[in-house]
C-alpha cells in the first residue's frame, strides 16, 4: 500500500534519539511546560474576565441601562460568552502542549518508548486542533468578506 510513496527507495528504518536530539527535547519540553502553565494562568484570568467583565462592559456601553435593563444585560452577556469561549478554545491547545511536555519529560528521564509515543500523540492533537481552528477562522474570514462585498454590491445597486 505504501510502495507508491517510497518508491523503489529503501524501506524507513527505525528511529532512535541521540543524544543531541535528547537534549533538544528535554529543552522544548521544559519551554512547552513554562507556556503551557502560562497559558493555565491565562486562561483563568480570561474565565475570571468573563464573569466580571460582562457585568462591566455592559454598564459602561449601556449606562443608561446598567440598573437591570435588557439591553446592558445582553451586552453583558454578549461579551461574559465571547471571553469564555475564547478560554475554552484556548484551554484545548494548552492542555495537549502540557501533556506533550510532562510526557517528554518522563519518557527522556525514564528512557520510556511508551511515553515518548503518548508524548507525540499529544504534539500532533495540539497540532491538529489549531490546524483545524485555522480552517475555520479563515472560513469565518472568507465568509466576511463575501457578505461585505455582497452588502457592497447592493448597497450601491439600491443608490
Amino acid at each position: 500500500m505504501d510502495s507508491g510513496l517510497y518508491g523503489s527507495a529503501p524501506a524507513p528504518q527505525h528511529v532512535s534519539i541521540n543524544p543531541p536530539s535528547a537534549g533538544y527535547l528535554q529543552e522544548i519540553a521544559k519551554w512547552g511546560k513554562f507556556l503551557a502553565i502560562v497559558g493555565f494562568v491565562m486562561i483563568g484570568f480570561m474565565v475570571v474576565a468573563g464573569l466580571f467583565a460582562g457585568a462591566a462592559m455592559g454598564s459602561l456601553f449601556f449606562p443608561q441601562e446598567s440598573v437591570g435593563g435588557a439591553a446592558g444585560i445582553i451586552g453583558g452577556g454578549f461579551f461574559a460568552f465571547f471571553y469564555l469561549l475564547f478560554a475554552l478554545l484556548y484551554f484545548f491547545p494548552v492542555l495537549y502542549l502540557y501533556r506533550f511536555s510532562g510526557k517528554m519529560q518522563d519518557a527522556l528521564r525514564l528512557q520510556n518508548e511508551e511515553l515518548l509515543t503518548t508524548s507525540f500523540a499529544n504534539l500532533k492533537s495540539l497540532f491538529k486542533f489549531v490546524g483545524i481552528l485555522t480552517i475555520v477562522m479563515l472560513s469565518f474570514y472568507v465568509l466576511g468578506l463575501l457578505f461585505m462585498f455582497l452588502g457592497v454590491g447592493i448597497g450601491s445597486m439600491m443608490q
